[in-house]
């Protein structure tokens, strides 16, 4: 059974990866609903907390349904970090979560994120002083290396568990790489077949099937799986997974009403948190996962995600089960 902390998790964990605009609290109570074992924030800028940025200090919201959540924070200045590690801590996480992975270069420039692969020495030096900065467990999200040319990432996740980390998540693309090509993750079982590892080693990217997850856990010997694009629109992908898991066989889809239900209750939550022209926004990048294969969808979802209204989207719901309920298969 993997531990971070004392947190006591499921034999292989199905984590939740931090999202920008995505895994908000609406998002993450579905995910958690539907079998995610671990579910982290939307990655928070240390610099937006100290300065008490609205958006920032909006998105360390949690609710007792999601535990355990991680909050995850990203920043280059170390007095900064401590400072938002001491507001985070307010918001009573079980996790704090450091992003050393984002590829953006908005981030990237200010040597946060995944810019920080290119001064490990200081990656460590953060880490290590966070840890010490706190009670809670510090995990780190990162990625194999700057590019391909340095990839380290064994002696780089030894060296963050000796400072105090209690899990890492690796995905398996270089900062160079974006999101382009496919994840390796033979450079994460090495990670996690190095004789002087103990904490939990996760592995990311590309995990969108479940027979991915079990090759994951299966030929990579990983101790868990945190997903990411292939939830969106789809919180029923970790339940999927776990029943592949355990018995081998697919679980049978979501059927259309329960789709339109989720979407319905997905942008319920949204407009409760965000209020109603946030929540209208930020939903849209998961209608064409929520209704992926329904003939003839197109206009219905041109109508979805050009409405800024509520209400016009909530009209292309009910259109929605009126037009195709009748031809679900019973």
């Amino acid at each position: 059974m993997a531990k971070i902390g004392d947190i006591i998790l499921a034999e292989f964990p199905l984590l939740l990866a931090p999202m920008e605009d995505v895994s908000d609290p609406p998002f993450r109570a579905l995910c958690k609903e539907n079998g995610a074992d671990v579910v982290y924030t939307e990655f928070i800028s240390s610099e937006g907390l100290i300065r008490d940025a609205a958006k920032s200090v909006q998105k360390l919201d949690i609710y007792e349904k999601e535990r355990p959540v991680g909050i995850q924070i990203f920043g280059a200045n170390l007095d900064s970090m401590l400072r938002s590690v001491e507001i985070v801590e307010a918001s009573n996480p079980d996790i704090i979560d450091i992003n050393f992975g984002c590829p953006v270069k908005k981030v990237v420039c200010k040597g946060a994120g995944a810019g920080i692969l290119k001064d490990i020495p200081k990656m460590v030096a953060l880490t290590e002083a966070m840890v010490k900065h706190t009670k809670l467990p510090v995990t780190v999200k990162t990625r194999l290396g700057w590019d391909h040319d340095s990839i380290h990432i064994v002696e780089v996740a030894e060296r963050l568990q000796d400072v105090g980390c209690a899990a890492i998540s690796i995905h398996g693309r270089t900062r160079a790489q974006m999101y382009k090509g496919d994840a390796d993750w033979t450079p994460i079982a090495a990670v996690k077949n190095n004789p002087r590892m103990h904490i939990p080693v996760f592995g990311n990217g590309d995990v969108n099937t479940p027979e991915q997850a079990k090759k994951m856990r299966d030929e990579y010997g990983l101790d868990g799986a945190m997903i990411g694009r292939a939830s969106i629109g789809n919180p029923w992908f970790f339940n999927e997974v776990k029943h592949f898991l355990q018995t081998g066989t697919h679980l049978a889809p979501p059927r259309l009403e329960q789709k339109v239900a989720a979407a319905r209750r997905h942008l319920e939550m949204a407009i409760d948190w965000k209020g109603e022209t946030l929540g209208v926004l930020e939903t849209r990048r998961h209608y064409t996962n929520y209704f992926k294969g329904i003939p003839n969808f197109k206009p219905l979802r041109t109508r979805m995600v050009t409405s800024n209204e509520a209400e016009g989207v909530f009209e292309v719901l009910d259109e929605i089960l009126e037009e195709f309920t009748l031809n679900q298969p019973v």
